[in-house]
């Protein structure tokens, strides 16, 4: 790699890797003020706080760095044209190739990152989120609850305790619990004590009753019972099994999933339609740049306008990953749409770098541009003091 290619490589990744920290930082600090009430409601520390809410950022980087890319790439041939620095290099006779391969070297490396973050780092992330959430969880259930308060565990499934004991019983027990919008079941009982078994994690209540009301039925169905068991694994971090989503499995589990996983037997297109968007994801970056360079790369002068240019690049770029979004949500019902997002994205490829073999200057026409230009000049003479 020659200086050229040094200098073009870090001034890019540079840009990159600041845009990239940046946006990551700002939608991540806007997902964990929404999960604040970690600290305030179920009285975690700071460091656990941190610790759960920062499991996502693989999973943002994910999304973020292509767009990341975008920008750095356009900052960089901006510079380079504000400079007249491509132009030198055009009138020298250097090839739009040995400008872009720098560029292609920068995606390259930033594709090989998505590639492993989606592989492997963000579903070990959701993975481990889903597990420290459920310790948290667990403390929660046996530790945190505390006596006169009404606790919600989870959307639906309110505790209530009377009192605590030093050896652990607890005294005047509720457990409202309306998870099923055809039922609703309200436990209430003396005492009762956490226990577990081979089987799990138990709320086991003692001497109470059980009221189920169903979805228009008037008159509810009392139950009395000396001993009930409710199940607290979920919670507790029992012994269960683990049924990881599609986006929490990795890149091999995919590929080869095994046939009798029960979550495969129910939503196999689900699984199809997860491993075309982890297969394209790396594509991507490398796209975004072919297209960026195709539009902003060409040699202009000072007096030709950039602006309409970063425009239909905004508008290549996000309509090429909308049609990857799209197509994933609707491959999981249809696989048959994958074929139209790879076709996306050959076609994108084959405009780009037809436009980079042939220097072709890629800029909106002027029926579109014109109108928009008139527009902006009607008011800024609006606008402008009298």
């Amino acid at each position: 790699m020659g200086s050229f290619d040094r200098y073009i490589f870090r001034t890019t990744f540079g840009a990159f890797l600041l845009v990239l920290v940046s946006l990551t930082t700002v939608i991540w600090l806007t997902h964990a003020l929404r999960e604040i009430d970690l600290m305030t409601g179920q009285r975690q520390t700071v460091l656990t706080f941190l610790g759960i809410t920062s499991l996502l950022i693989p999973m943002l980087v994910l999304i973020i760095a292509p767009i990341a890319l975008v920008i750095a790439v356009g900052h960089t041939l901006n510079r380079l044209n504000t400079d007249s620095e491509i132009v030198v290099m055009n009138a020298s006779g250097m090839s739009p190739w040995r400008i872009f391969r720098p560029f292609l070297a920068t995606a390259v490396v930033v594709s090989l990152m998505v590639l492993a973050i989606s592989a492997y780092l963000a579903p070990e992330g959701l993975r481990e989120l889903r597990d420290w959430i459920t310790k948290v969880k667990a403390d929660f259930v046996v530790n945190i609850m505390q006596p006169g308060r009404f606790t919600a565990i989870e959307r639906g499934l309110t505790f209530h305790i009377r009192e605590r004991r030093a050896d652990g019983k607890l005294l005047g027990i509720l457990i409202d619990d309306r998870r099923d919008a055809n039922e609703r079941v309200t436990s209430l009982a003396e005492y009762g004590e956490i226990v577990e078994s081979a089987s799990g994690t138990f709320l086991l209540l003692m001497n109470g009753s059980v009221q189920r009301v169903e979805a228009g039925k008037p008159d509810p169905t009392i139950v009395k019972f000396e001993r009930y068991a409710f199940d607290l694994s979920r919670f507790a971090g029992g012994p269960q099994t683990t049924a990881y989503g599609v986006r929490e499995r990795y890149l091999w589990d995919l590929v080869a999933p095994d046939p009798e996983d029960p979550m495969y037997k129910q939503v196999p297109t689900h699984f199809v339609a997860e491993l075309h968007d982890r297969i394209a994801a790396p594509i991507y970056p490398i796209a975004f740049t072919v297209l960026c360079f195709a539009v902003l790369g060409a040699p202009r002068t000072s007096r030709q306008s950039r602006e309409m240019s970063v425009v239909m690049t905004i508008f290549l770029v996000g309509g090429l990953r909308l049609v990857g979004f799209v197509g994933n949500v609707i491959a999981t019902q249809n696989t048959a749409v994958i074929a139209l997002v790879y076709l996306s994205l050959v076609v994108a490829f084959a405009a780009g770098l037809f436009a980079i073999g042939r220097g072709v200057v890629l800029e909106p026409p002027t029926s579109l541009t014109q109108p928009i230009f008139n527009l902006l000049e009607r008011l800024t003479q609006r606008l402008a003091p009298t």
